[in-house]
């Protein structure tokens, strides 16, 4: 029971990238390829630098993986394919079409990180040793949000985890979370396994709530300059003093 609601979860974290990449990398004008490609990139590319961080190899993409990258290609195609046949609907509710993606995305990331820091504490475990809290805090959050990175710098964008809606920053509470958590408060309690899977969906929970309050009520983190906005007050001021 608990192994189907954990292989449940990241089941719904597949299509949940798989549908973010894929809704991204249509609005770049990207081909067919390209859509599966950045798909599965959004989906598995942080996964990959988390294993090779911390020398599991091969990576879990390609050793253990086939059935979820045969979802996540699935998954892809079907939107390319939506996409294409409602090509006139879609982009007349694109802006509707980009808000739900927020949603889905805030889940995915929420899934990933949680995930990430789970594998790194059962690979350590398995060798013997302690997996330390930087670590798993660290490589859940790039298990979440690598993806995004490789895909969008493939796509010459700044990565939107550096730029807007306290994006990494949740992906990193959800994994620092989920490592206290298992590691502090779990073993104190009975029931370890069922308390692991409460553990793991709160987390995911705060992950997804902290994106949707960030993206509702605008929070971003601090810039040193924002130069837009100081470039428009120039041209202001200039227009300003010639029609004195």
């Amino acid at each position: 029971m608990i192994e189907t609601i954990l292989l449940s979860i990241e089941i719904i974290g597949v299509i949940s990238f798989a549908v973010a990449g894929a809704i991204v990398a249509i609005d770049k004008e990207t081909d067919l390829f390209g859509v599966v490609f950045l798909s599965l990139m959004t989906c598995f590319g942080g996964g990959i630098i988390r294993d090779i961080t911390i020398g599991r190899h091969p990576t879990a993409f390609f050793r253990e993986l086939s059935y979820q990258v045969l979802i996540g290609t699935a998954v892809a195609l079907t939107v390319f394919l939506l996409a294409r046949v409602f090509k006139k609907q879609y982009v007349k509710n694109e802006e509707r079409v980009l808000i739900i993606n927020n949603y889905i995305d805030a889940l995915a990331i929420g899934i990933f990180s949680v995930s990430g820091a789970k594998t790194c504490i059962e690979f350590f475990a398995e060798r013997g040793e302690g997996a330390g809290f930087l670590l798993c805090a660290v490589l859940g959050m790039m298990s979440a949000v690598g993806g995004g990175m490789i895909r969008d710098l493939i796509l010459r964008d700044i990565p939107f985890i550096l730029r807007k809606r306290v994006y990494a920053l949740a992906a990193l509470i959800g994994a620092s979370l989920y490592y206290l958590s298992v590691e502090y408060v779990v073993p104190r309690l009975g029931s370890p396994e069922i308390l692991e899977v409460v553990s793991e969906v709160v987390c995911i929970a705060i992950v997804v709530v902290i994106r949707i309050l960030a993206t509702k009520l605008k929070w971003n983190l601090p810039k040193a300059i924002i130069f837009s906005k100081i470039r428009e007050e120039e041209v202001e001021n200039k227009q300003d003093a010639l029609l004195k």
